[in-house]
C-alpha cells in the first residue's frame, strides 16, 4: 500500500474536482471533434481504389483546414487526457491495481496520441497533397512510406497503452471498484467509438466520413456526458 505512488493525488473521492474535471473533458472532446470533422468532411474520388482511392479525400483540404484541425487536436486531445484523471480519482479508492494500470494508459495516450499521431496523420496529409501537385505517379508510394515511418510507430505505441486504459477502465467498473453501477462500463470510449462506427455501413457521403473521422473524441465525449450525468445520482446514494 505505501509503495504506490498517487503522484499527489488524495485517493478520496472528490466529486467537486471530478465533475470539474468531466466538464473540463467535454470541451476538450468537442474541440478535438470540430478538429476531426475539418479533416473528415469530404469524398473520396469513386474512380479511385486502394490507398489512391482513400487519400483522394485529402486532396479537397485547404491547408488552412489542416492547420486547424492538426491544432485543435494538438490542444484538445492531451488536455481530454488529463480529464481522464477524473476517472482515476473514481477508480482509486477501491483498487489501487486498477487505478494504476489506468494511470499508465493516461500518460501513454497524454504522450502519444497528440504528437504522436493526431499531428502525424495531418502531416501525411499534407504531404500527400503537395506530392500529388509535383509528382502525382509517385504521391501514393512516398505518402505511404512517410506514414510509415512517422505516423505508424506513435501509432503502434498509442493503441497500446490505450488498450490498457480500456482494460482497466471496464475491469474496475465491472467488478464494481468505482462509486458507480456495475453497467456503467459502458460509458468508456471504446463503446462510443464501435457505435460512431456503424456509420461505415451507411452509404458514403460528406456527413458520414465526418462523423467517423471523429469515432475517437465522439467516444471521449460519450465517456464524460455519460459519467457526469450518472455522478448525480450516484453522489446521492453515497451520502
Amino acid at each position: 500500500m505505501d509503495k504506490f505512488n498517487d503522484i499527489g493525488i488524495d485517493n478520496k473521492l472528490d466529486w467537486d474536482r471530478i465533475e470539474k474535471l468531466m466538464r473540463i473533458g467535454m470541451f476538450a472532446a468537442c474541440m478535438v471533434l470540430v478538429g476531426d470533422v475539418l479533416i473528415g468532411y469530404g469524398m473520396h474520388d469513386s474512380s479511385k481504389t486502394g490507398m489512391e482511392w482513400f487519400l483522394s479525400a485529402y486532396l479537397q483540404l485547404s491547408d488552412t483546414r489542416m492547420f486547424w484541425s492538426a491544432f485543435l487536436g494538438f490542444i484538445g486531445i492531451p488536455l481530454e487526457a488529463l480529464c481522464y484523471f477524473g476517472v482515476y480519482r473514481l477508480i482509486v479508492p477501491k483498487s489501487q491495481k486498477y487505478a494504476h494500470l489506468y494511470r499508465t494508459g493516461i500518460l501513454g495516450v497524454l504522450a502519444f496520441a497528440g504528437c504522436g499521431v493526431h499531428v502525424p496523420c495531418l502531416s501525411t496529409c499534407f504531404f500527400y497533397k503537395y506530392m500529388n501537385d509535383a509528382a502525382p505517379e509517385i504521391a501514393v508510394d512516398a505518402a505511404v512510406k512517410f506514414g510509415k515511418y512517422f505516423l505508424l510507430p506513435g501509432m503502434i505505441v498509442f493503441f497500446l497503452f490505450w488498450i490498457i486504459q480500456h482494460v482497466a477502465h471496464i475491469a474496475a467498473f465491472t467488478k464494481g471498484l468505482t462509486p458507480y453501477p456495475k453497467w456503467c462500463w459502458i460509458f468508456c470510449p471504446a463503446v462510443g467509438m464501435a457505435a460512431v462506427m456503424l456509420f461505415k455501413f451507411l452509404p458514403e457521403s460528406e456527413v458520414r466520413n465526418a462523423i467517423t473521422a471523429a469515432w475517437i473524441s465522439i467516444g471521449n465525449l460519450w465517456m464524460f456526458v455519460g459519467l457526469l450525468v450518472m455522478a448525480k445520482k450516484v453522489k446521492v446514494g453515497d451520502r
